[in-house]
C-alpha cells in the first residue's frame, strides 16, 4: 500500500443572505478590523446597527455565512439625494480576515452587480485607497475601471495612519438598464 499525499483542504462553502440585524455583530467586528487596518476606510469608529441601517439602502446588502459565521459584507450608500444620482450607489465590501482568499469578496460583489438593476441602479462606484491592492484587484475583476484618483482627498485621524494625507483611487462599474 502506497501512502497518497492528503489533497489540500477545500474552502468552506459559503452561501449569500440578505443583512439583517442579527448579523450586526459580526459585521461590526469585520468592519472594526477593516478600521485597525487604516487601509479600508476613513471610519474611525464603527456605526451602530440603527446609523448602518439608515445609511446603506435596504435590497442591497448581503453577508456571506459558513454555518452561522459571518465571513464577511457588502452594501451600498447612495451618492446623492439629487434625484438625477437615485441611481448611483458607492459600494463598501468587507471580508473576515480568516476568510481572504475564499472568494467571498467576489462572490458579495458579483450578488450586488447581479441584483443592482432591478433597484434601480445604473452605477457602482468605490473609493479604494491605491496601497489596497487587494480591494484594486476585486474590483477590477468585477468589471469596474478606474475613473480617476482623487489626491489629497482626507486626512486620517486616528489609527496607525494618524495624520497622513490619503488619495482615494475612484473605480466605477456601468451595469446593463
Amino acid at each position: 500500500m502506497t501512502d497518497r499525499p492528503t489533497p489540500p483542504a477545500r474552502p468552506a462553502e459559503h452561501v449569500l443572505v440578505p443583512m439583517t440585524a442579527a448579523h450586526w455583530p459580526q459585521v461590526a467586528a469585520i468592519y472594526a478590523a477593516g478600521i485597525a487596518t487604516g487601509q479600508a476606510t476613513f471610519a474611525t469608529d464603527v456605526p451602530t446597527w440603527d446609523e448602518f441601517d439608515a445609511g446603506k439602502r435596504a435590497g442591497l446588502r448581503w453577508v456571506a455565512l459558513d454555518g452561522g459565521t459571518v465571513l464577511g459584507w457588502v452594501a451600498v450608500s447612495g451618492v446623492s439625494t439629487r434625484a438625477v444620482y437615485s441611481g448611483v450607489v458607492e459600494v463598501s465590501v468587507y471580508v473576515d480576515p480568516a476568510a481572504h482568499g475564499r472568494g467571498v469578496g467576489r462572490a458579495l460583489l458579483e450578488r450586488l452587480l447581479a441584483e443592482a438593476p432591478a433597484h434601480g441602479v445604473w452605477t457602482v462606484q468605490a473609493g479604494v485607497f491605491p496601497e489596497n491592492a487587494a480591494s484594486l484587484a476585486l474590483h477590477a475583476a468585477a468589471g469596474f475601471r478606474v475613473v480617476g484618483t482623487r489626491e489629497r482627498l482626507g486626512l486620517m485621524t486616528s489609527g496607525p495612519l494618524a495624520g497622513r494625507w490619503r488619495d482615494v483611487v475612484l473605480l466605477e462599474r456601468r451595469l446593463d438598464a
